[in-house]
């Protein structure tokens, strides 16, 4: 039963959204399309200033629902009607399959239907992007200072260096992690990967190692980016949420972005910006409304008969998206943990040239297989999964179907395009096998499942 000053503060929020909703006026400061993990954060942080006026605007619907603050349930919402559920197309580096590829549709995006697990970045990647933007405030060192400040408030072993107290995310080490997961960071010490004592700190500064993972869940409900930073703000004044608002078009004042227009109701609505207009809505949702709104490739553009506002070819190119996959042993009578999650990961390179590792697997307790592969390799009753996966060096992209907002992208998510990935993806199975197959997982182990054809992978 939800506490009755929660309930208390859900129906008062709740009753000030409808009114705001209701007497929605025709300029805010800020504009924020997309209530995910980036836009939730901006429009927070503008909202604590009491002087400006915000909208945000969510396609989909509320977080009040135990799909999304239950953790242990967000597989169920994969596919599902928090999901935009786009498909990428067929690819004939994976045998012409086309793969689900989920994105949130809820207040808090995808960090409302993820696993809840807190991954920060490798000092390489935030030095990457200093060196990139000529910015030191991208760095590692301010970075990792912003996070100590502001962002988050951590509730494990005081780690004053890495970790700071006090700021809008609850971050904490899983509880009374399982001895499947202890039994996971023994396999990965036993090939090399160092244990450090968590997974934010140290580790992302190492070549590799394990540790128990982080957490974005406290009292276990889910604490997302929008119950982090908006939802504590609902009873302001100068925050309008809108949910099932569906951004169709940026509009122009000349070569100034202005205002949106946006579906509500099957009505259509205008908004217009004092100052800004910030499109946090997903690598995919993104580019499509830049390129609806004229903004893109213009040859790409003058297919579907859009002026181009500004010749932009790199809007909708240049996707990263990770290459993932399960690999499976059939269980002994050893208890798992029954859940889709992990309270393990370890990282590695499979090159020793790199500046990150460029691999991960978290250990699952249950069999954690697509569709496709539980058909063709049906699982035994009981059997545990390393989910292994790897940055490639593949890239994708995004292009327009039509020219209406309810048309869907194209996704071209090109995996394995780059020869590179699969030799990489061989070596990096080879070491997930390793860890699955060490001695620490022997009393979990009767054999491995899947992937059944090992023929051809590299040894050591």
């Amino acid at each position: 039963m939800r506490d009755s000053t929660n309930q208390t503060f859900e129906n008062a929020a709740r009753a000030n959204q409808d009114r705001l909703a209701s007497e929605l006026g025709g300029e805010f400061d800020y504009i924020v399309c997309g209530s995910g993990s980036s836009g939730s954060v901006v429009a927070g942080r503008l909202a604590a200033n009491p002087d400006l006026s915000v909208l945000l605007i969510e396609a989909g619907g509320s977080d009040e629902t135990e799909m999304v603050l239950g953790t242990d349930r967000w597989p169920m919402n994969l596919g599902g009607e928090l999901d935009w559920s786009f498909f990428t197309e067929p690819n004939p580096n994976l045998n012409g399959r086309s793969i689900l590829y989920s994105m949130g549709k809820v207040l808090g995006g995808g960090s409302s239907i993820n696993v809840g697990t807190w991954s920060r970045g490798h000092q390489a990647d935030w030095d990457f992007y200093a060196a990139e933007t000529g910015d030191q405030n991208w760095g590692y060192d301010a970075i990792i200072k912003l996070y100590r400040d502001r962002v988050e408030d951590w509730t494990g072993v005081p780690d004053p260096e890495f970790y700071g107290v006090g700021g809008a995310m609850h971050v904490q080490p899983v509880d009374h992690p399982d001895a499947f997961s202890l039994a996971m960071l023994d396999a990965a010490e036993s090939v090399g990967l160092k244990r450090f004592p968590n997974s934010g700190g140290q580790m992302m500064k190492a070549d590799g190692g394990g540790s128990i993972v982080d957490n974005i869940i406290h009292n276990g409900k889910r604490q997302s980016a929008y119950r982090s930073y908006v939802y504590p703000r609902l009873l302001q004044t100068n925050l309008t949420v809108m949910t099932g608002a569906l951004t169709t078009r940026i509009l122009f004042e000349g070569s100034r972005a202005s205002g949106i227009e946006f579906v509500h109701n099957g009505k259509i609505h205008q908004a217009k910006a004092k100052f800004e207009i910030v499109l946090s809505q997903g690598a995919i949702q993104t580019p499509k409304l830049l390129m609806q709104s004229g903004i893109g490739d213009q040859e790409e553009l003058k297919t579907f008969g859009i002026p181009a506002r500004q010749h932009l070819p790199g809007v909708g190119r240049n996707m990263h998206d990770h290459v993932a996959l399960a690999l499976v042993w059939e269980a002994t009578d050893a208890p798992l943990p029954q859940i889709a999650r992990s309270s393990a990961v370890a990282f590695w390179k499979t090159n020793s040239a790199l500046d990150a590792p460029n691999f991960y697997t978290y250990g699952i307790g249950i069999p954690f297989l697509t569709p496709e592969n539980a058909a063709r390799y049906p699982p035994p009753p009981a059997a545990w999964t390393l989910f292994t996966g790897m940055r490639p060096a593949s890239r994708g992209s995004i292009h327009l179907t039509g020219t209406k907002a309810s048309a869907p992208p194209r996704v071209e998510a090109n995996y394995l395009a780059e020869p590179s990935d699969l030799e990489d993806l061989k070596v990096g199975v080879q070491r997930t096998r390793e860890i699955g197959n060490a001695a620490a997982l022997r009393p979990y182990a009767k054999r491995e499942h899947a992937p059944a054809n090992l023929s051809g992978l590299p040894t050591r």
